[in-house]
């Protein structure tokens, strides 16, 4: 299982948010940079970026810092966060990023997300923000219509090969991921999964690991030092 270590950013800032919260924000590092380097340094080939601002009003306001980490480390760069035109995803492909996530563009434009699946395969990902059973948009401050299953069974009939899930209501609540919920996902669907939300313990990384899922994101827990991740990639398996 691949790791992504993850960045979320604000003003060039990396935070982390509690439960998609703007109001809750902790900064802990003013250079993403080097928290990628560290990254690197313990083992990391792959790390998950998140603009916050662009996930809130779109546009790209991070991707400068952005690129600078895909310039300045060896790791395979993901981002997501207010992608929604191909303008955007021309600007990151462009800019040396290896992969791109959409979210509330993949649910309420399917035209530009078939648009990026056929142009750029997969270098596009899609993200799917779980809260009640339902996919959240717009920075998780909208529900959509669409439930996790349905939603998942047009992304796989678009062609979309890799599916970040995220459950909202674990995200930075370091009470661990929802195993049940990416062992369903894992089963039901073609596609490559990666776990995101509440990935909190080595444990939580083992379960995982063992499901022989594609990938999980560790964010909050990297920062607090409740999972060292150098022990987790150890655990995850090969990286390459």
């Amino acid at each position: 299982m691949y790791l992504f270590p993850a960045i979320d950013l604000i003003d060039g800032k990396a935070v982390r948010l509690l439960r998609g919260d703007y109001a809750q924000m902790t900064v802990y590092n003013d250079d993403p940079l080097a928290v990628a380097k560290d990254f690197e340094a313990q083992g990391a080939k792959y790390i998950h970026m998140v603009d916050l601002e662009g996930a809130k009003n779109g546009g790209t306001p991070n991707l400068s810092t952005v690129r600078k980490v895909a310039e300045n480390t060896g790791l395979f760069v993901e981002i997501g966060g207010g992608i929604r035109s191909m303008d955007t995803v021309k600007a990151y492909l462009d800019a040396g990023i290896d992969r791109v996530i959409l979210g509330t563009a993949a649910v309420e434009d399917e035209a530009f997300l078939k648009e990026a699946v056929d142009t750029y395969g997969e270098k596009i990902a899609v993200g799917a923000d779980i809260r009640d059973g339902y996919v959240s948009i717009k920075g998780w401050l909208e529900q959509s219509a669409f439930t996790l299953d349905a939603f998942c069974e047009k992304m796989q009939s678009l062609g979309v090969k890799t599916l970040i899930c995220t459950d909202i209501s674990r995200d930075g609540a370091m009470k661990g991921t929802n195993r049940a919920l990416y062992a369903d996902l894992k089963e039901k669907y073609d596609m490559n999964i990666t776990a995101s939300g509440g990935v909190s313990s080595m444990e939580d990384v083992e379960a995982l690991a063992a499901m022989d899922l594609y990938g999980a994101i560790i964010g909050k827990a990297y920062y607090t030092g409740d999972i060292i991740l150098s022990d987790a990639i150890a655990a995850a398996g090969p990286q390459e």
